[in-house]
């Protein structure tokens, strides 16, 4: 799956750069050789954001959800995971694996889009997300 990045043509926004994603995070694990357990890994947080833009796109498609898919990103390196943009309005998704990391709203994005709409997704409330 690829994923371009989300822009209204914003000069610190970054939109040429695209995010790719694994139907399968088995083919990710052998592309990059790593099949350790989760707790020898360094990678669980880009192993949840495949996971749960996968399922995501999944969900999309049963239900039917009609959205057009991005990420976000600006050259200072503030990123949202996930951007929603359906029924006219944005809705923004950060993936967080680890509950000891805290997520301030982005209020980069929340001001330049002001009635766009905020998640944080994690281990705790991710079915809601992707069924």
């Amino acid at each position: 799956i690829n994923l371009r990045g989300y822009s209204r043509n914003l000069r610190k926004e970054i939109k040429s750069k695209s995010k790719y994603y694994f139907y399968d995070n088995g083919i990710r694990n052998a592309i990059i050789s790593n099949f350790n357990p989760l707790n020898l890994r360094d990678d669980i947080g880009k192993l949840w954001e495949n996971f749960l833009v996968v399922e995501r796109i999944k969900k999309q498609t049963y239900q039917p959800i009609f959205s057009n898919n991005y990420f976000w990103r600006t050259w200072e390196q503030k990123e949202i995971d996930f951007v929603e943009e359906r029924d006219g309005k944005l809705f923004a998704y950060e993936f967080k694996y680890s509950p000891k990391k805290k997520e301030r709203k982005p209020k980069e994005f929340l001001d330049t889009y002001p009635d766009s709409e905020f998640s944080i997704i994690t281990p705790d409330n991710y079915l809601d997300f992707i069924t």
